[in-house]
């Protein structure tokens, strides 16, 4: 199953977090979107992000592995199109982008968005999928494949 994904993360508190080669940064306080897209295997990937049980690959892994950052939901879509730097792009419209965060394979800014309010940062997600037109489901429907 291919497919792309907004991983919607709580932050708790503000900490300075290494990640590999981008080096020291402080993350702040409040929610961040991280968009990413699995075009070989949508279901392991988004489960892995949940786990806590991985070895440290991509950006994403760094910031999740803080003891004060958790997912909260999961967008995505099940799709042939690689749809995760347009996402990103409408995303950053309303967001605080964190430079060079995800994007080491593509032409983008970031892929990681931070909002201080999770109400626009869920709004905003949603919104990017419909301005495109592409369907999208959640952490609940992700939990109902598994089975």
């Amino acid at each position: 199953m291919k497919g792309s994904y907004c991983l919607i993360i709580h932050k708790e508190k503000s900490s300075k977090i290494e990640v590999g080669a981008i080096g020291s940064a402080i993350y702040k306080e409040g929610f961040y979107v991280y968009i990413g897209s699995a075009m070989n295997s949508l279901i392991p990937r988004i489960k892995r992000h949940l786990s806590n049980e991985k070895n440290i690959r991509w950006h994403i892994d760094y910031l999740l592995k803080d003891n004060t950052t958790k997912i909260e939901d999961v967008i995505f879509t099940i799709s042939e199109k690689k749809v995760e730097c347009s996402l990103a792009n409408f995303i950053s419209k309303n967001g605080e982008e964190k430079e060079n965060f995800g994007c080491s394979d593509c032409k983008c800014k970031s892929h990681l968005i931070y909002f201080s309010n999770k109400d626009l940062c869920i709004d905003t997600v949603k919104k990017a999928y419909e301005n495109q037109e592409i369907n999208f489901y959640n952490l609940e429907y992700f939990k109902s494949l598994e089975k």
